[in-house]
């Protein structure tokens, strides 16, 4: 059967291949459309093999919210930053996004597994193959969260999706004002990366774990050798205090502030301004290809 070009186009469309690799598909198959797209599956697979051992750390990260009661993030990642900032690429993240807003998955394996919401004959998994196949580098989703709240959820979205985050507080009344102060939760976030919500929700091995650290900087330190045992004490108590202000959200000093209040003090202001109780509850920040190995070309070599 002779294959026209409109034929080509046609499934062009339909799969995203590129089009040398749809012309193959239907001299293959004698022109079957269905068999086509079979076919460019079964390849997108083998091409997906034979990439899987490369070096994914690039990438983006994206968010998507709805109506500020449920929101997820993801983080998918390239083997190049050029193929981070591609358009298919991009579309495709944000289409893995939106899957993550309605998955039931417990986990990153659960949700590979799950049908893909845009065309339930094939997995997640499976449409991160095809899509391997189409882009020409190794792919990887590597993470998501969903969140689903009584309250109120924001995102935030940081250099283009080098950083996301979402934000989630218990609040009665989320008016434009409480938004607002959310959204600079979550640049704050962004900024200062903290890893718990309040010195509350430190775990005491932690903080245990830090003060042995200080404890040996202070022996260590020839001024602190006639020094009795509970001025040291006192000492480590400040610094692991001070430490745990730059770990901890809400006792961080809130970067766009005047007058050096910390987040929580920022946050309580605008509750009493707006007449609104506001509590944070959780956040998730995402940094593209964070504790992933980088891959090193040497261009002159």
């Amino acid at each position: 059967m002779a294959i026209t070009a409109g034929m080509v186009k046609e499934l062009r469309e339909m799969t995203g291949a590129g089009m040398m690799d749809c012309k193959k598909a239907l001299s293959e198959t004698n022109g079957d459309m269905d068999a086509a797209v079979e076919f460019l599956r079964k390849n997108g697979q083998a091409k997906a093999e034979k990439k899987a051992g490369r070096i994914a750390a690039e990438g983006i990260v994206k968010t998507v919210v709805k109506d500020d009661k449920v929101a997820a993030i993801v983080e998918v990642n390239s083997e190049t930053d050029f193929v981070a900032k591609n358009e298919k690429f991009q579309d495709y993240v944000a289409e893995v996004a939106a899957q993550a807003k309605t998955t039931s998955a417990a986990d990153i394996d659960a949700f590979l597994a799950e049908p893909w919401a845009l065309d339930t004959s094939v997995t997640v998994d499976e449409k991160l193959k095809a899509m391997i196949a189409v882009i020409g580098e190794n792919m990887n989703i590597r993470r998501f969260a969903k969140i689903e709240t009584e309250g109120t959820v924001v995102s935030y979205i940081h250099a283009g999706g080098k950083i996301g985050v979402l934000v989630e507080a218990d609040t009665a009344n989320a008016t434009d004002a409480v938004k607002e102060c959310l959204k600079n939760v979550a640049m704050q976030i962004a900024a200062l990366n903290p890893k718990y919500l309040s010195s509350d929700d430190v775990d005491a091995e932690y903080k245990e774990h830090e003060k042995e650290i200080l404890l040996a900087q202070a022996k260590n330190d020839p001024k602190n050798a006639n020094k009795p045992d509970e001025i040291i004490e006192k000492m480590i108590t400040g610094r692991l205090n001070k430490e745990l202000k730059e770990v901890c959200l809400l006792e961080q000093e809130y970067v766009k502030a005047e007058n050096k209040e910390n987040v929580k003090k920022y946050v309580e202001s605008v509750a009493k301004a707006e007449g609104v109780s506001i509590n944070l509850k959780s956040f998730v920040r995402f940094e593209t290809g964070e504790g992933l190995e980088k891959k090193n070309e040497d261009f002159a070599a």
